[in-house]
């Protein structure tokens, strides 16, 4: 593949981009993905409020995490058969009237247990939404296909700033609002999309629910996915875990995890790319991988003030880590792109199903500093899989021909 591929340039077309000038339906499913995102956040700075509110314990709650993850994982092998069926619109609105349903529900839980199935629900349809935006964004878009990039990569961003923020704004009252707030939003977002976005013609090619699986036989896109997975482990310890090392009020939290998006935005949309053209995709991706780890081990054995700091931090190295993935998941295999998406994002989402669930067990069974530790050694072991792949991941990236972004009419999205 040219080296535009792997440096941060837009590998499908160069067409001039215009990310303002966009039609209602790309506004329409632009903004219904950032209520998407923000749902990923959205119970940070609640989850003592959670576990106070259902009498139940940090590992018991953290399970908020997993059922979502450990669905989402799954679903990776089911969005394409369906979008590929059915259509991007309509794959999208069943998407969004899952998570209306099961977020309404979440609101309404009275045991912990509950709650973590119906965030289960939650899981499986923010999977259809996620999984098809990005192709539909493309499709519609004007300006091309590096602006509707950028402008989905923005809503990641600021979704993911939003979702802790507006989940201390309404968890500050009730533990239970945000949730209904969610549900709330993600209802406008499917009128919206109702009313402004019309059906994109289906694929020649339909996916089958193995075509992820075997993808990852690819020795390329198996490597990326394996360090991913270790990348994961890491990133979800973070997202999951902190919020009871900080154990502070909801506004607080939400106010640490807002800075933290805002630098997971930034320096994934414009810092990533420069430094993925001055210094390579490889070299950048692996510096991060070890400074994350060194603000793992720093998080977990600094004074209260030093852990938010690195938790704030962690934002800019996890923000570059997310890009240069996306770039190498899509770019090393030959397999087409939403189908290696979807078997890359397999694999490295049962990493972000386990951290949330391993990291308060392992505090119980040790101490507090060694889940930091953990992610640390995680953070490290996908830095040695990238090191001791480098040449494969290389040559293969750069033997390859860029593909269509939209290729099988279903998304390239990574992240």
């Amino acid at each position: 593949m040219p080296s535009e591929a792997v440096t941060g340039e837009d590998p499908f077309n160069q067409e001039p981009v215009s990310i303002l000038r966009q039609p209602k339906a790309v506004w329409a499913t632009a903004g219904a993905s950032v209520v998407a995102f923000m749902g990923i956040g959205l119970v940070d700075p609640i989850l003592p409020s959670i576990a106070k509110g259902l009498e139940a314990t940090p590992s018991q709650v953290s399970l908020l995490f997993t059922s979502y993850f450990l669905i989402t994982a799954v679903a990776m092998l089911v969005t394409g058969f369906v979008s590929s069926r059915i259509g991007g619109r309509k794959t999208l609105l069943a998407g969004l009237a899952l998570v209306v349903v099961f977020a309404a529900l979440s609101g309404t839980s009275s045991s912990v247990g509950e709650l973590v199935g119906f965030r289960a629900g939650w899981g499986l349809g923010n999977a259809l939404f996620v999984s098809t935006a990005l192709a539909v964004i493309v499709g519609a878009a004007a300006g091309g296909s590096s602006a509707a990039i950028l402008l989905y990569e923005s809503a990641l961003g600021l979704g993911m700033a939003c979702g802790p923020l507006l989940g201390a704004l309404l968890g500050d009252a009730s533990w239970r609002y945000p949730f209904f707030g969610t549900a709330a939003l993600m209802a406008i977002g499917f009128v919206c999309i109702t009313a402004f976005l019309k059906e994109q013609p289906k694929p020649a090619r339909k996916t089958s629910l193995l075509d992820p699986v075997k993808a990852l036989g690819h020795g390329g896109l198996a490597s990326v996915a394996a360090s991913a997975f270790f990348y994961n482990y890491a990133f979800f310890t973070i997202l999951a875990f902190t919020p009871f090392v900080l154990n502070m009020t909801p506004y607080k939290s939400g106010a640490v995890f807002f800075a933290w998006g805002l630098l997971l935005a930034v320096f994934s949309v414009l810092v990533a790319p420069r430094l993925q053209q001055r210094f390579g995709s490889l070299k950048v991706l692996g510096a991060s991988l070890v400074l994350l780890a060194a603000d793992l081990v720093v998080l977990g054995y600094g004074s209260h003030t030093t852990a938010i700091v690195c938790t704030i931090v962690s934002g800019a190295l996890i923000g570059m880590n997310n890009t240069v993935y996306t770039e190498l998941a899509l770019g090393v295999s030959d397999a087409p792109r939403p189908v290696a998406s979807a078997g890359y994002n397999f694999v490295r989402w049962f990493a972000a199903a386990a951290a949330p669930y391993l990291a308060p067990k392992i505090e119980e069974w040790s101490n507090i500093h060694i889940p930091f530790v953990v992610a640390a050694v995680a953070s490290v072991l996908g830095a040695i899989v990238v090191w001791i792949r480098r040449s494969a991941l290389t040559h293969e990236a750069e033997e390859l021909e860029p593909k269509h972004a939209t290729e099988d009419g279903v998304t390239v999205f990574a992240n």
